[in-house]
């Protein structure tokens, strides 16, 4: 794995991470009771979406951490995910 993909998978990660994490403790204007005009009352009233880049951060970096291990170690290849590799040519020329 190279530093551009390294990259890539990290960004990967944080951005599946970031989704899960944004919904997270929201609180809606309909629930504070101040809806802004013009947004709908379930538009989060604090979005704090510094904290949750932050959280994200914290969570990310250990899950890349240990996929970019077992992807660098040679546990898991790109032959042992691929299917089309098992079943050989003589099938996929059929």
């Amino acid at each position: 794995m190279g530093i551009t993909s390294g990259i890539v998978l990290f960004m990967v990660i944080w951005s599946m991470v970031f989704f899960i994490v944004l919904p997270l403790r929201m609180v809606s204007q309909g629930d504070t009771g101040e809806i802004v005009p013009g947004t709908h009352a379930s538009a989060p009233a604090d979005a704090q979406v510094g904290r949750k880049a932050k959280i994200t951060t914290y969570w990310a970096v250990p899950i890349w951490c240990v996929i970019a291990a077992i992807i660098l170690s040679g546990v898991i290849s790109v032959r042992d995910i691929d299917m089309f590799d098992r079943m050989g040519p003589a099938t996929l020329s059929d």
